[in-house]
């Protein structure tokens, strides 16, 4: 039988995963390192301790300055709320017997001795202050999202990411140094853009489109639990550095890892094949065929020649975004996703963001918030290509919902309502681990970046909602779990409607996309089992004839 000497046949000879496979993996996850670290870096570096009304019979130094070793130790010059706590925000005036506004706070430095926070005092009518800049940022990783994603369809994967983790180190260490606070939620937005998006979409989509179906589903996870371990290291550095500038200064150093990647790592060679750049995916097949121990060469000539001829008929249009909208069973298909990215990443960074009101040290909250992710990410890799995308995704984003509800009507930081939490971020760490797979394998390789940035672009649209919801406690401490819960278990319930794609091959084209999954869902699924159920020999290989052709 003739060889074909198409890209199908070229990325066969590579196997799903070799020594290559493994090497370039291992550079492009730790994009996902540094998306972790940056995205939730201002949980520590602009922490809000509890803080207090400075008292100025107790507090102040003769020239209105806080004395140096003024502690957080509260007096009868502090009234309290009906809890018992102490108002952080009104002081008391004994002698007119009244209330005033508080001008300045003390800070409890048990965990933070410095912070933006304490620096700008983003507490009670400034609060907004702290949450506004971490919504910043998330709007400029939705930024990325769409522009980056964009970029890298149009001018390729490499590039983007290398521009991206260069830009990542030079604005990691200009936010160290930023003296003003409209200054710095500008230097925020624009880091947002790169720091956990320029490189990340890229390298997710790199592995993606290297690796085999058998093992895209672990690769897949392995990024999330990647980011999950950016939070752990967040946790760490700031449980032994005390001093905000230089923490933030060690969070951006961890991009200068990715100046390596302009030598070691390669572009893709589906995307070079899909461009017309034929004889630069054969070259890069051909070294990583080396890397692989694979005997034999190839036929470069003949792959080159039918890969130009192929290029030469191929649509010449470029698709990108607006592609996905064109077209009925493509346009369901993806707001369906993007819903599943606003709900996912809601609920993430919602239960991710309210470490800082848990009790206990925030440090260990944060890092098990991270870690309680790791578990999640094992048990999801053994279950995804058993049970499938489609149910296992609406199982936990609907328990997840579930948890929101239940830990809403428990005892604010209770042990009981701490440990509801962790499970539902558990559960939603799972499920937003799987979406990233599931839009890969859902969408046809010329728009798949720019659908992977679209749901990226979704998800920190919610993102950034996350910490200004978290705002609305003060009108009843049960509203954010509530809204993230209604959200999750809606979106989770329309994930059912959504095709499966286990052990189907990825689509190529923009009509391959159409096709997909044409009704598919899992009411259909469960209908066909009964009936098949129902009948003494199940027909084999039902859908055989339906599979579209492979990855292009």
């Amino acid at each position: 039988m003739n060889e074909p000497y198409n890209l199908d046949s070229l990325m066969a000879k590579l196997g799903d995963f070799g020594r290559y496979q493994g090497f370039q993996f291992f550079l492009h996850i730790l994009s996902a390192v540094t998306a972790g670290l940056n995205m939730l870096s201002l949980a520590t570096v602009a922490a809000i301790p509890d803080h207090r009304c400075v008292i100025p019979e107790v507090d102040l130094n003769p020239d209105g300055s806080i004395i140096f070793n003024a502690t957080f130790a509260t007096t009868e010059f502090i009234p309290r709320l009906e809890s018992g706590k102490i108002n952080s925000c009104l002081g008391w005036n004994v002698t007119t017997n009244s209330t005033y506004t508080c001008q300045k706070w003390i800070y409890d430095d048990t965990y933070y001795q410095t912070s933006r926070a304490i620096d700008w005092d983003f507490v009670c009518d400034r609060k907004w202050m702290g949450s506004v800049a971490q919504s910043i940022y998330m709007v400029g990783v939705l930024t990325g999202a769409v522009v980056m994603g964009t970029l890298a369809d149009k001018y390729g994967r490499k590039p983007v990411f290398c521009i991206s983790g260069i830009l990542q180190l030079i604005l990691g260490l200009l936010d160290a140094f930023t003296p003003e606070y409209y200054s710095f939620v500008i230097v925020r937005y624009i880091y947002g853009i790169f720091g956990s998006a320029g490189a990340y979409i890229p390298g997710f989509v790199l592995t993606m489109e290297l690796v085999g179906p058998s093992k895209r589903s672990m690769c897949g996870i392995a990024f999330q639990a990647a980011f999950a371990f950016g939070i752990m290291l967040v946790a760490g550095w700031g449980s032994f550095i005390k001093d905000y500038q230089m923490l933030q200064i060690i969070y951006g150093l961890h991009s200068l890892v990715f100046f390596a990647h302009i030598w070691l790592m390669d572009e893709s060679p589906r995307w070079l094949w899909s461009n017309g750049k034929v004889k630069e995916a054969v070259n890069i097949v051909q070294k990583a065929l080396k890397i692989n121990g694979h005997k034999g060469e190839l036929d470069v000539a003949e792959y080159v020649s039918k890969g130009n001829a192929e290029s030469r008929t191929r649509e010449t249009e470029k698709k990108g975004m607006s592609d996905l909208f064109k077209t009925p069973n493509l346009r369901i298909k993806t707001i369906n996703v993007c819903l599943c990215w606003f709900a996912n990443s809601l609920v993430y960074y919602g239960l991710s963001f309210s470490t800082s009101s848990m009790k206990g040290n925030p440090y260990l909250n944060m890092f098990l918030m991270g870690a309680v992710e790791l578990p999640s990410y094992v048990i999801t890799v053994y279950l995804m290509d058993r049970l499938g995308r489609r149910i296992l995704t609406a199982f936990c984003m609907l328990v997840g919902g579930v948890c929101c509800i239940s830990a809403a009507n428990m005892a604010t930081g209770s042990t009981e309502a701490i440990s509801v939490v962790m499970i539902g971020k558990f559960l939603i760490a799972a499920s937003f681990a799987i979406i990233y797979n599931y839009s890969a394998e859902l969408f046809p390789t010329v728009v798949r970046n720019s659908a992977m940035g679209l749901g990226s672009m979704a998800a920190r649209c919610s993102g950034s909602l996350a910490p200004l919801l978290l705002l609305c406690d003060f009108l009843d401490p049960r509203l954010p779990s509530v809204v993230f819960a209604i959200i999750a278990i809606v979106s989770g319930t329309w994930v059912l409607f959504l095709p499966e794609t286990l052990n189907k091959p990825m689509p190529s084209s923009i009509e391959d996309g159409e096709n997909f999954g044409v009704g598919d869902t899992f009411f259909t699924s469960l209908s066909r089992r009964k009936r098949n159920a129902s009948l003494e020999t199940p027909p084999a290989k039902a859908f055989a004839s339906e599979q579209m052709e492979p990855l292009r």
